[in-house]
């Protein structure tokens, strides 16, 4: 496990373990690294709406242009425009200013490879390594990084999508959404793609405003009741909510209910396997069991990977996939780029509807029903690992277990369901999954299996 980098880039509370130090170090071992291996680096950066955000990416800048890398500013944005940037625009890297759904006092430093794929593990560490041994390796003064902007990446990434869905079938319905950006980054892109698309909008929390005022970034069912209730009284076909940074989406249907990620995972799979006729998918071990049920349907494959989206996108581009995702409203289009994309998301329900000419709630009635539960228990980092291998041996002989998975954690099939146990990689604490046709059965397993994990845990020394 890398000592700065989580799941997904590093993260903290600005001016507490998140400062303008960290990341003017940060910047100067990114471009360090890079330097090893291209003669003039070219990098992007950009920033979602919190309000640290200029303070985080002048320190950053600073750093890379220090090492010789050129650095272009392309503003405030998502952070899939930033990623499709990257990869349209023969970036060799790109860097995002976020911490996605975190509460506003966070923020955090992403890295983009040139593909637009978040950093991999092994650059993520060969980065923290120059970092915390200082091994910089900085130009001279003639050689030091030149600074532009650019302001064309939101047009870019829009034509982007655009081009990848059917805009005239959309256009044809003419559906009404709430839209909820929740004084994100998505508040710059997605109204204007609906228009494009031919929507009317009724929006919320649509204006960029890192306090975050309407709503806490994270889009769980607690945090969306006035997207929920607009949508029943406006009489609208859907709503669509946005975290942080537009990585992710969330649906709610023209009932008002709030569709779990995992929902809209199997909804998209059902629909892309069956017009593809079969295919690789690519998804986390956290999925629902519904997700592989309409990909098998459809003559396709699921192939499970550990959590984060930039492992699930590395295996996509190594399995050659048609789709994938994870189960927090994170779907990955491969026509479009490898990597989380909400905005892409919105015009592909639209598109499903457009093509189904029913209801969202009709084409979710058709996904097999699963009940998935969470929960979590405290647990120091440098108990973890101890931890997992205590866990492994204490269920491995248990004869109601049919199958054990050690992909991420680990994964027990049970003839009632399955549960997961996995350490986080950002927080000192274990994750427990736990799924069941039968609602309180899911519930049970996760008690169940909580408790041996609180028990390890307890008597580690």
């Amino acid at each position: 496990m890398t000592k700065l980098f989580g799941t997904n880039g590093i993260r903290g509370v600005v001016n507490d373990d998140m400062n303008t130090e960290l990341a003017l170090g940060i910047g100067t071992a990114w471009g360090t690294y890079l330097k090893k291996n291209i003669r003039r680096p070219k990098v992007a950066i950009g920033t979602d709406a919190r309000l640290s955000n200029h303070m985080l990416k002048n320190a950053v800048t600073a750093g890379l242009l220090s090492t010789g890398c050129d650095v272009v500013d392309i503003g405030l944005v998502p952070t899939p425009t930033l990623q499709y940037t990257v990869k349209k625009k023969d970036f060799d890297s790109g860097v995002i200013i976020t911490a996605s759904h975190n509460p506003p006092q966070f923020n955090g430093i992403k890295g983009v490879a040139n593909d637009g794929i978040e950093f991999s593990k092994e650059q993520e560490e060969a980065i923290e390594e120059i970092y915390f041994k200082k091994n910089y390796s900085l130009s001279n003064w003639e050689n030091v990084g030149r600074f532009s902007t650019w302001n064309n990446a939101i047009d870019l990434y829009l034509k982007g999508i655009l081009s990848n869905v059917d805009v005239d079938l959309i256009r044809k319905q003419k559906f009404h959404v709430v839209l909820d950006c929740g004084n994100g980054a998505g508040s710059l892109v997605t109204p204007t793609l609906l228009k494009k698309l031919g929507c009317r909008i009724t929006s919320l929390y649509c204006e960029p405003d890192g306090r975050f005022p309407g709503r806490n970034s994270e889009p769980l069912p607690e945090n969306l009741r006035d997207i929920m209730k607009t949508v029943v009284e406006t009489n609208a076909d859907l709503g669509a909510a946005q975290d942080g940074d537009a990585d992710r989406a969330i649906f709610i249907d023209e009932n008002g209910t709030y569709l779990y990620g995992d929902k809209t995972l199997s909804l998209v799979g059902k629909h892309i396997t069956e017009e593809k006729k079969g295919g690789v998918t690519v998804t986390p071990v956290t999925t629902s069991s519904s997700f592989e049920e309409v990909v098998k349907e459809n003559g396709g494959e699921v192939v499970y990977t550990q959590v984060g989206s930039p492992i699930v996108a590395r295996v996509m581009i190594e399995k050659k996939a048609v789709f994938g995702g994870e189960e927090n409203g994170g779907l990955i289009f491969p026509e479009m780029q490898y990597c989380r994309d909400s905005a892409m998301s919105i015009a592909k329900i639209l598109e499903i509807l457009a093509k189904e000419k029913t209801t969202l709630s009709q084409l979710i009635a058709e996904i097999p029903h699963y009940e998935l539960h969470k929960t979590k228990i405290s647990c120091p980092n440098n108990k973890k690992e101890t931890a997992m291998k205590k866990l492994v041996e204490q269920v491995r002989d248990n004869k109601d277990i049919t199958k054990i998975d050690k992909t991420d954690g680990v994964k027990l099939y049970l003839e009632n369901g399955w549960v997961l146990m996995r350490p986080s990689g950002t927080e000192p604490i274990f994750r427990i999954y736990s799924e069941s046709k039968d609602k309180k059965q899911a519930e049970t397993l996760a008690s169940t299996y909580k408790k041996i994990v609180e028990e390890i845990i307890q008597n580690l020394k």
